[in-house]
């Protein structure tokens, strides 16, 4: 049983204080309004429930609150980064009604959360309710008019309240037709797999209430021609292993995977699951079983490590050193563990469709997953410290591994190996389940024998754009993964997939169709010609099947209409007589994505994903930038290769450009008619939801750049900066009323609320007074 004391602390900085806030008990109101109940908020803040909601109403908030109930089910991601600078983890568990064992799983298992928190909780003494001072009053009520200025409606319902896009996947849907729909010819991918736009990322088999796939979600998808979905699975909570003490719960699991995989099958989806194993064990494990112990190292150590780099660089942000093991997999029982327990999901879930395998990622699994990565050559640099991921630096002198039994063994090897024994399994049950070996971070040092070493009934998955070369704004660059704006297939992995056909292996491509970490937080990104462009290159590369999605871009709609209809046809079925002026506008929004400053730190670490939604400070907060969780102003993480101002340029032109497509779109409105309407008005929301994000990016850059100026012209640059921000929030804010999915993202939940968009307005506001006011003498004569 855990306590409060064991739960992961970092270098427990302290935390930032928000002074367009009069006090932190206002601020911790304000963040958690209509997602907690004003009772819960008395309980955690010391005082009565008419208190809390005297004050919420004293800040011009909606009262009494709107509060929805699937916040604590499916944003309680939301509520803890919305807190973490607000409270102690005493008052967020009150806050949660959760204990010390909830968190520390939630932070650890759900999507690598505490790395997206920082990998630190920043250090805050409880936020307690007291009186106003006359100050705060007034303060107060500053904050009050400005909300009346600013958005006059506040106090009108919602168009489409947090989740409501639930409401259509839970709802009942007829029998699915017998016959399904046609794809086009000319892209006969016999895979064509997503994750859930909507599943809790965690443990989301114990509870039958998180559905991770609707009826509803599972007909719309079948409707655009997806034949699979996929779920994150570990093998220890789902396989009663002789040597394991997790499986608590096993059954339950067992059961809803069951019942999940008998419900898709009904619309012609079959489920997939995704296997990173063998998982680490903590070192208690292996004080009773050392014989199956291999290497060892710090529990977040070797996790995605770009922000721990640059904080040990900058003195900022520690790691906890929780060591962990891997279970080596040139151990017989491992081996046997590996090759059961996969026979043992097909067995008992008959109806699985297959699997597909990480054996290189941010989790210790072989005894190779860590450290052979450090040779990976995947980055280039001139020093390990400017390296996009240590793990992938070529400039480490470790060895491959220090497993004393790996060590003699070849990284190609183990990792074909454990892709085998998983292979061997499943098949033993059901000879004709893919499964399918993602090459995720293998070097190409060892790429091409990993193929001629793979069982020939493994299938072999590359990331299409995995090595893509770039020049961006003259910055010359190499993708990874998650790329819309830079398509693919790169040379690396037409290269591998035409070895894997050399050997008669099925192929897999990796892509993004929807949606990707330049905006993850919109549905889809209305850029078909670089989508439909990409599947036409996969196509003529002879790949067999599709992985649409990574934990993002799962939604029904949007891109992966294009496995069904060419691009032209979709504009002209979907939009009618404005179907033209349409494909104008898509073609002007992929035409400037191509100006998106890609990187894999950029994607992850910049402010696009959050949009106007993240404050402006007026001095540097001191802290780093965090995978797709909290940018900061740390502009040095945010722009990777690039430099100040070509990072600056770059979103300058995609949001200029993107606004000329948004122009062109609007000017189509009267061509729209009745029968087209409702696609046409979601189409402009969630383009100019994209510009919103987009563009706000570019101020942030400049704001960040020009905050500490004195001239007059540029301190005149920044204002206009900071009341351009404030109309971009106010229109996101307008748009994320009427439609719920703006600002969702499965792993993330809401990666902002109606409440922080409206925060950035008062955060603004108060830096505009800041600037404006006149330079108060000091003590000593100088100016402050």
């Amino acid at each position: 049983m855990m306590t409060i004391s064991d739960l992961p602390v970092g270098s427990h900085p302290e935390a930032l204080s928000f002074p367009h806030f009069p006090t932190r008990f206002q601020a911790v109101i304000w963040r958690n309004w209509e997602m907690i109940a004003p009772a819960v908020l008395a309980r955690v803040l010391q005082t009565d429930e008419s208190t809390i909601l005297s004050l919420a109403s004293g800040l011009g908030l909606r009262t009494p609150p709107r509060v929805v109930a699937r916040w604590l089910e499916r944003g309680y991601g939301t509520v803890i980064r919305a807190n973490w600078h607000l409270l102690p983890y005493e008052q967020l568990l009150d806050l949660l009604e959760w204990t010390p064992d909830r968190m520390d799983y939630v932070l650890r298992e759900d999507d690598y959360l505490f790395i997206k928190l920082g990998l630190l909780k920043p250090r805050v003494e409880p936020a307690i309710c007291r009186p106003l001072t006359p100050d705060e009053q007034e303060h107060t009520l500053r904050i009050r008019e400005t909300l009346e200025r600013r958005i006059p409606d506040l106090q009108a319902e919602d168009g489409d309240r947090p989740f409501g896009f639930l409401d259509e996947f839970e709802a009942p849907v007829p029998d699915p037709p017998m016959t399904p729909p046609a794809l086009l010819e000319s892209r006969p991918f016999d895979l064509r797999c997503v994750y859930s736009y909507s599943a809790v990322y965690g443990d989301s088999l114990i509870d039958p209430s998180l559905d991770p796939y609707p009826d509803g979600m599972l007909a719309r998808l079948a409707g655009q021609g997806v034949n699979a979905v996929w779920l994150p699975v570990i093998l220890y909570q789902l396989y009663p292993w002789k040597f394991g003490h997790h499986a608590e719960g096993f059954e339950k699991r067992l059961d809803s995977l069951r019942r999940l995989t008998e419900r898709a099958g009904r619309f012609g989806i079959s489920v997939m699951l995704y296997l990173n194993e063998p998982r680490y064990m903590p070192l208690a494990f292996f004080r009773e079983h050392p014989e199956l112990k291999g290497v060892e190292e710090g529990e977040t150590g070797s996790l995605e490590t770009l922000p721990m780099i640059r904080a040990r660089q900058e003195g900022l942000n520690g790691v906890e050193a929780a060591v962990i093991g891997s279970l080596c997999t040139s151990v017989p029982e491992v081996q046997d563990m590996l090759r059961q327990g996969s026979a043992w999901l097909f067995t008992q879930v008959p109806r699985l469709g297959g699997v597909f395998t990480i054996t290189m990622s941010e989790n210790l699994t072989n005894c190779f997953s860590h450290d052979a990565r450090r040779f990976s050559g995947v980055v280039e640099c001139e020093t390990c410290t400017r390296c996009s991921d240590i793990n992938m630096c070529r400039h480490s002198d470790s060895n491959f591994t220090s497993c004393p039994r790996c060590s003699h063994r070849r990284p190609a090897e183990v990792i074909a190996e454990v892709n085998g024994l998983i292979a061997e399994g499943v098949h033993s049950v059901n000879p004709d389940a893919p499964v399918i070996a993602w090459d995720w971070a293998w070097s190409p040092e060892w790429d091409h024998e990993i193929v001629d070493l793979l069982p020939p009934d493994v299938r072999l998955m590359c990331g299409s754009e995995w090595g893509l070369p770039t020049c961006i704004g003259g910055v010359t660059g190499s993708l990874r993964d998650y790329s819309i704006s830079q398509p693919g297939p790169s040379p690396r992995s037409l290269s591998l997939w035409e070895h894997a056909h050399r050997r008669g292996l099925k192929t897999v491509a990796k892509i993004q169709a929807n949606n990707s970490f330049e905006c993850s937080t919109v549905p889809y990104l209305p850029v078909p010609d670089l989508v439909d462009g990409h599947l036409d290159r996969l196509a003529a590369a002879n790949v067999d099947g599709l992985l649409l999605t990574w934990t993002l871009g799962g939604y029904p709609g949007g891109n992966l209409e294009l496995l069904r209809q060419s691009i032209d046809d979709l504009a002209g079925s979907k939009f009618g007589r404005a179907g033209d002026a349409v494909r104008s506008a898509w073609s002007a929004f992929s035409e400037s994505f191509r100006e998106f400053p890609f990187s894999a730190q950029v994607a992850h670490n910049g402010p696009e994903n959050v949009g106007p939604k993240n404050l402006l400070y007026a001095e540097p907060t001191g802290y780093v930038s965090t995978m797709t969780g909290d940018p900061y102003d740390h502009l040095r993480g945010w722009r990777s290769i690039y430099p100040e101002d070509v990072f600056e340029q770059q979103f300058r032109k995609l949001s200029e450009g993107w606004k000329q497509g948004l122009d062109i779109l609007r000017k189509a409105a009267h061509l729209v008619d009745d029968t087209h309407r409702a696609a046409f008005d979601e189409l402009e929301r969630i383009a100019a939801a994209t510009y919103c994000h987009f563009r706000s990016s570019y101020l942030q850059i400049a704001f960040v750049r020009r905050r500490k100026a004195t001239d007059a012209s540029v301190r005149a640059e920044v204002l206009a900066i900071l009341e351009e921000e404030i109309e971009l929030a106010v229109t996101l804010h307008d748009i994320a009323r009427r439609d719920s999915r703006i600002g969702f993202e499965a792993t993330r939940h809401y990666a902002y609320t109606l409440q922080d968009l409206r925060e950035k307005v008062l955060n603004c506001e108060a830096l505009k007074i800041q600037r404006k006011a006149p330079h108060r003498p000091r003590v000593d004569g100088r100016k402050e």
